[in-house]
């Protein structure tokens, strides 16, 4: 950063002269001082909005009166009308508009069962993959039947993938999805098998069986079609002792060199590859011992241990030493990383009420599309050349008792400056800034710019539009008591949020 430090300390140190010197709140009044010239906000928010109790939400209120936000910026509704539980997104270009496709985050419900008017062969589900048309808040329902959508990304071959965070979740890969029949809906989960409201078969829209089965949520796509992405899974569920989640990682059988679309699924590199899964070693790749692994480590140098049969990615990870984290969420590549291979940031939630405040973790993989494995200890490892392939693990920001259960990420295009969500009721969004030039891995800071006004309902989904100037939120699982159903089933707003400013990191 090119503060100069002069004009920073002295006016200070004037404030605090008479008090004992406290470098942790001078760090944090210099953030909140030069909020423009850092973050691009005029002034952050001191505080979370007040909390709020029963239907907060109502069909006459502003888009002002869902969020508190930072001086400067403001809120819009883009609908009112997306279905309940919307998640994660992706925008979408069609025919010249611009959409944001939603994963809905929700059990499998019957809206109406099969006979009605929906169909006369299949249930009537809830919605789990909606886009809606910016410029004017038209929703559209592209997929139903899932179980608990959360991940959505579009791939840089020109399809829609969406991913379910529940045990063994599955991988839906949409082809031309503004194509796709009239009650497209997933009516085995187990098979895959998605059939129309005619109950016939749906061509264009795939389970990719080759990807592990896990609960997602975040995920990194690679044009080569590698692919990252973590399992949200709490340390000691279901057996006592075991590991948290585990960060994945998919090599394609044959890495996509082309720029152009695909033509069709079968085109699609998802459909066959490898799986790995990140283990941080506790001593250096030069050892006999590396890759070595054990409670204690989960930063460092790493490898990718393989898993030989996706289907029981979760239970081989903990057996073949793949390091766990604490429910990781949400998985971004940093756009601005300009070193070999990729920079990808998760977070690792944790449980503010046991004081486990979360972490965001970033792993530098430099070798994405490795061509083999090399044997050790009686495991497999991905290898580049013969060699084992590595990564290293960091800690990038770390959770507090104002700033916790981090789980949505958005990196600010050009700034580089992350935005991350906080997974909790009236929970907020903070934006921070990268690591600058000294000894740490570490985010020199962060600031709180929004809070959800309503108590029943979370932040999620925060994504920045690619100006950086803008971003969409989706404001999760209101008490809906005083609002409509839409299309049988209770709605989500979602909110665009403007005002952002580029900083000039210069003072």
């Amino acid at each position: 950063m090119l503060l100069k430090s002069s004009l920073i300390i002295a006016p200070l140190l004037a404030t605090v002269c008479a008090a004992p010197l406290d470098v942790g709140l001078m760090k944090k009044s210099i953030l909140e001082r030069y909020s423009m010239e850092l973050f691009g906000i005029q002034t952050p928010l001191a505080t979370s909005a007040p909390r709020t109790n029963g239907a907060y939400r109502t069909p006459s209120q502003s888009a002002g009166d869902q969020v508190l936000l930072a001086e400067g910026l403001t809120a819009k509704y883009v609908t009112r009308q997306m279905a309940n539980t919307a998640d994660q997104l992706a925008f979408w270009t069609e025919e010249g508009d611009d959409w944001a496709f939603f994963c809905i985050e929700s059990d499998p419900v019957v809206v109406e069962p099969k006979g009605g008017s929906f169909s006369k062969v299949i249930d009537k589900m809830n919605p789990s993959v909606q886009a809606v048309r910016l410029r004017d808040g038209e929703v559209k329902t592209f997929l139903r039947g899932m179980s608990t959508c959360d991940g959505l990304r579009a791939t840089p071959w020109g399809t829609i993938i969406a991913t379910e965070e529940t045990t063994n979740g599955g991988v839906y890969e949409l082809f031309s999805p503004f194509t796709l029949p009239q009650g497209a809906t997933v009516v085995d989960r187990k098979r895959g098998t998605v059939v129309d409201a005619q109950g016939n078969p749906v061509a264009n829209i795939k389970k990719q069986t080759a990807l592990p089965g896990i609960a997602w949520e975040g995920i990194h796509i690679d044009k080569s079609g590698v692919l990252y992405g973590g399992d949200e899974l709490r340390p000691g569920s279901g057996v006592p002792d075991t590991d948290g989640g585990a960060l994945f990682k998919f090599v394609p059988s044959k890495p996509r060199t082309a720029s152009s679309p695909i033509t069709s699924l079968g085109e699609s590199p998802l459909s066959a590859g490898t799986v790995y899964a990140f283990t941080a070693s506790c001593v250096d790749p030069s050892s006999d011992s590396f890759p070595q692994f054990g409670q204690g480590c989960e930063t460092g140098v790493g490898a990718w241990v393989q898993i030989p049969d996706p289907t029981k990615a979760r239970e081989l990870a903990f057996k073949l030493g793949a390091t766990g984290y604490y429910r990781p969420e949400d998985l971004e590549a940093d756009p601005l990383y300009k070193g070999e291979g990729v920079r990808i940031c998760f977070t690792s939630t944790g449980n503010a009420d046991a004081a486990i405040y979360g972490e965001v973790f970033c792993v530098v993989d430099e070798k994405l599309v490795t061509d083999g494995v090399v044997r050790k200890h009686d495991r497999d490892y991905a290898s580049f050349r013969g060699k084992i392939a590595t990564g290293t693990a960091t800690s990038f920001i770390s959770g507090t008792t104002q700033f916790s259960a981090v789980d949505n990420l958005s990196f600010q295009p050009q700034s580089g400056n992350l935005a991350v969500i906080e997974d909790a009721t009236s929970g907020d969004v903070w934006i921070c800034l990268p690591d600058g030039q000294d000894d740490d891995h570490e985010s020199d800071g962060c600031i709180r710019i929004l809070s959800v006004k309503d108590s029943s309902a979370e932040p999620t989904g925060f994504t920045f539009l690619p100006s950086g100037t803008a971003a969409l939120l989706s404001i999760q699982h209101s008490n809906d008591k005083l609002m409509p159903l839409v299309d049988g089933y209770p709605t989500d707003d979602i909110l665009l949020i403007e005002g952002f400013k580029m900083p000039s990191k210069s003072v």
